[in-house]
């Protein structure tokens, strides 16, 4: 497999931030760019009368901000950052078929049951509608130091 671009989608979470080693060295040993995505999902306007009223501007700046300081721990791997607004997996999975991506590689909860029900599996809808081979990480208790 010849990966020429990985994109790597965070949520901020610690266990992004354990699957942003895997896809680190992953660019790094396949010589790829790895494009480092945060899907922000908007606020439904609130009706008040026939005035809608936004909440928030979109995209948020401060989501930008810790997007940015979202980077591969090796120096040698050449990323970009990239905010998109809409449905995570939506987004996610139309931003990897605009980019040509290679491989997707991203964490997930592991919410199974009602939690998973109620609040649904971003994992799981890339999964199924990705244009390119998906890796999911789930953290466990024990995350190696390092990775390859």
């Amino acid at each position: 497999m010849n990966i020429k671009k990985i994109l790597f989608a965070t949520d901020f979470s610690t266990t992004s931030e354990a699957a942003l080693k895997y896809a680190t060295a992953l660019a790094r040993d396949s010589g790829a760019m790895l494009l480092i995505v945060h899907a922000e999902e908007p606020m439904p306007p609130l009706v008040a009368g026939e005035v809608y009223m936004l909440m928030s501007t979109f995209p948020n700046p401060e989501l930008q901000i810790l997007l940015d300081k979202v980077v591969p721990s090796d120096d040698s791997v050449r990323c970009e950052h990239r905010l998109l607004t809409g449905m995570p997996a939506d987004e996610i999975v139309r931003f990897a078929e605009e980019e040509n991506v290679d491989l997707i590689v991203m964490g997930t909860h592991g919410r199974t049951g009602l939690r998973r029900l109620l609040l649904g599996s971003t994992a799981e809808a890339v999964l199924r509608r990705a244009p390119c081979p998906v890796l999911t990480f789930k953290q466990t208790d024990h995350v190696p130091a390092e990775v390859g």
